[in-house]
């Protein structure tokens, strides 16, 4: 962003009173160039301004405060950003989410985080094969989804990204244990709109409690987990990019997941067998399915940055 010119005449003025802070400092910011600079500058001072009369706020807590953002600073690196954990775990990410998809989430076309374990080179596979590529004890999960326009109509060509945790909870880059790239796989929606793969039920996991988020949670009684899910990410000329979740139905974290991720069109129906012809050679019950529908929007198609390699 340009640095403006600053102005020889000072647009604040002389403080005489607490009752004078705020309007002094929206003066000061009313010749910013850029209008929307100034429009969420100036909301930004009103809020916090009136969150700090609303709760009276003492030095010693604003003192609390800023060392809690300073070390969220200090807690983030090229693996791990504490700054989104800690947005995440007040709401704020997924308010920002709803804001901005489908309707404030309300329909089909929820959206839901990105989350910090995507990676854009995962390996191309076949409709209908596995993205399970080292040993990985669970029950077996086959996906079958379609993918729409807002008319009903389906989108072929779809480059969908699939990633997810272990059934212990784990993503691969977190797992020695764990092949590069298990559970993760890249597909192509077909004429009709879909595409299908096999793997293993997810499991919940916690978010990092290390840091200050951590302390954080503890201080406010919260549990740290997040209900089991799967990702997904639709990318199409054409269409806004779908970012979005899916989360396993029975899990007993879906009304309280720790980043409120849950939406109700987010929440899959995983449909356990126990029983009955085996789906594919070698799978033996119990075994699950997941079939869910995508609805992507007409919109300029931008893919995120991968939060790591």
């Amino acid at each position: 962003m340009a640095q403006a010119q600053r102005r020889d005449t000072p647009l604040g003025g002389i403080i005489e009173s607490s009752a004078d802070v705020t309007p002094t400092v929206l003066r000061a910011m009313s010749s910013t160039p850029d209008r929307r600079l100034q429009q969420v500058a100036e909301a930004f001072v009103r809020h916090v301004h009136a969150f700090a009369r609303e709760v009276n706020l003492s030095e010693g807590e604003f003192e609390l405060g800023v060392d809690f953002l300073n070390r969220i600073g200090q807690a983030t690196h090229d693996s791990h950003n504490e700054g989104i954990l800690f947005a995440d775990a007040i709401g704020l990410s997924t308010l920002v989410c709803l804001l901005n998809n489908g309707n404030a989430g309300a329909t089909e076309t929820a959206s839901a985080l990105l989350g910090p374990f995507w990676r854009a080179n995962s390996p191309r596979i076949a409709n209908g094969e596995s993205i399970v590529r080292s040993p990985t004890p669970g029950p077996e999960l086959f996906v079958a989804c379609e993918v729409v326009d807002s008319a009903g109509n389906p989108i072929e060509g779809v480059e969908i990204d699939v990633w997810q945790s272990s059934p212990v909870g784990l993503y691969e880059n977190q797992d020695e244990t764990q092949a590069d790239m298990n559970l993760r796989g890249k597909l192509t929606s077909d004429a009709a709109g879909r595409f299908a793969f096999w793997s293993v039920k997810p499991a919940g996991y916690p978010v990092p409690t290390d840091g200050p988020v951590g302390e954080l949670l503890r201080a406010q009684d919260r549990h740290p987990y997040r209900p089991a899910h799967i990702h997904f990410l639709g990318f199409k000329p054409g269409f806004k990019t779908l970012i979005t979740q899916i989360f396993v139905d029975d899990d007993a974290h879906l009304e309280s997941d720790v980043v409120f991720g849950v939406t109700r069109a987010l929440i899959g129906d995983f449909r356990r067998h126990d029983g009955g012809p085996s789906p594919a050679p070698g799978v033996s019950a119990p075994w699950y399915t997941l079939s869910h529908r995508f609805v992507m929007e007409a919109g300029e198609a931008i893919l995120p940055k991968p939060p790591i390699k």
